[in-house]
């Protein structure tokens, strides 16, 4: 029989799983289209591989195991898998057709929509994902500004002006590499460093786990405007998550553009680029390019449409915040019961995560024990809380449970000096090596 949300007597089995992945790994690089969905960040051998189905918070292996969801697909599922509401309009859209030889109107529509809720939306452009909508605004602010430099502060995607400055750069020219600066979070003096008269925008992500300091980012935007930089807020994950329109909203301070894309179509694939007017009117410049095929791809803005109207009607942001808010605290609490002061959740209410400190261990073999024991009670989890609208209060306090359970393990583990011994398949493995960049 299959495991289910429960303390399962045994760890799931994953058979289908497994005889799946050995045909991919022959005909898909690393196996996967995401290294943060992939084997290498679960504990291989215990977690499951593909799952079949999901529906609200809750997803189903191919196996046939029941798991509550953690992770949502690295937080696009903002309302829950198969959404009535969103699900019904893609069907009712679909009907009708997916991609025309012109325009349709629903382009106008969610551009109306994202004007009225994002602070520096003047005008839209869209794309597929993430990391193509922040590209194309480090590509715009070139253009308007005249300048090649860029500042970045965060992550930002896999394009060569970003991941040159990672250890995964093979493959990009050094004279790209060159162009960015990767500078830390609240450090304004290496910004003051950085930022000269060819820094054509400084890239951010307004907030992560880490609150921005007092005055943090009007002085950002202060020392950009004096310098004539452009500030783009690359809201990836923020957006519709932290407030309905993105950290610019929460925290009052509006960059010159902004990029969306993980939680605005429940899923669906789509990306926006927001800005000011007279930077967005670059675009009409005949000498710079950013159109693409799919952009107006009705599915995705259909998707995006609904979600919004759905998070402003239903107070979704803050419903979510106060569970996952609930998550980062009781899991904190626990830990702190059990004196175990190298590891604790951190962050925001609307995204946390949990962290590991070594004292003697590897924290990567301690996340993977964590996630083990969590797999056997039906948990899927990868360190993070990524909660969308559709988890009950109910799956909270059940989480917590499981937490309550499995941190003890660790425990052991860690006062016998055997983590590693503890694991019944291979740790998680980081996506980027020593450089302190999460994963998206």
């Amino acid at each position: 029989m299959a495991n289910r949300v429960a303390s399962n007597p045994d760890y799931p089995d994953i058979s289908t799983s497994r005889a799946l992945f050995e045909r991919a790994e022959k005909l898909i690089p690393c196996g996967t289209q995401m290294l943060a969905k992939g084997p290498q960040q679960h504990t291989r051998g215990v977690a499951p591989i593909y799952i079949s189905r999901g529906k609200g918070g809750r997803v189903w292996d191919v196996d046939g195991n029941e798991f509550i969801d953690l992770t949502m697909g690295m937080g696009p599922a903002s309302l829950g898998y198969c959404y009535d509401r969103v699900d019904d309009a893609i069907r009712d859209q679909l009907t009708r057709g997916i991609n025309f030889t012109l325009l349709d109107k629903v382009e106008l529509e969610v551009a109306e929509l994202l004007h009225e809720i994002i602070p520096c939306a003047d005008m839209v452009r869209y794309s597929k994902s993430g990391a193509d909508a922040t590209s194309a605004a480090v590509r715009l602010s070139r253009a308007h500004t005249r300048r090649d430099k860029v500042i970045c502060i965060g992550y930002h995607g896999w394009h060569d002006w970003y991941v040159g400055q990672t250890n995964r750069n093979r493959g990009v020219p050094p004279a790209i590499q060159a162009l960015t600066h990767k500078i830390g979070y609240n450090d304004l003096g290496a910004l003051a460093h950085h930022l000269d008269d060819d820094v054509a925008a400084v890239v951010m992500e307004p907030v992560v786990f880490e609150a921005p300091n007092a005055g943090y980012l009007e002085e950002v935007q202060a020392m950009c405007r004096k310098n004539g930089t452009l500030v783009v807020f690359d809201e990836i994950w923020t957006g519709f998550r932290i407030a309905l329109g993105g950290a610019q909203a929460y925290y009052g301070v509006t960059p010159d553009l902004g990029t969306f894309s993980k939680a605005c179509a429940n899923g669906m694939p789509i990306s926006i680029l927001a800005g000011r007017a007279d930077v967005m009117r670059t675009l009409e410049d005949p000498d710079v390019f950013f159109f693409t095929t799919f952009g107006g791809e009705t599915l995705s803005l259909t998707a995006t449409r609904e979600t919004i109207l759905e998070m402003k009607e239903k107070n979704v942001i803050d419903i979510v915040s106060k569970k996952t808010g609930r998550l980062r605290d009781g899991y904190n609490e626990i830990a702190r019961d059990l004196d175990m002061t190298y590891t604790r959740s951190i962050g925001l209410d609307y995204r946390t995560m949990v962290s590991f400190e070594g004292r003697g261990a590897d924290p990567l073999q301690m996340k993977s024990l964590v996630q083990q024991e969590l797999i056997k009670r039906g948990v899927l989890w990868t360190g993070f809380h990524h909660l969308s609208f559709s988890h009950t209060d109910e799956d909270v306090d059940y989480v917590l449970s499981a937490y309550r359970e499995a941190l003890p393990i660790l425990k052991d583990a860690m006062d016998a000096g055997d983590v590693r011994g503890r694991l019944r398949g291979e740790p998680v493995h980081p996506v980027f090596r020593n450089l302190g960049i999460g994963q998206h």
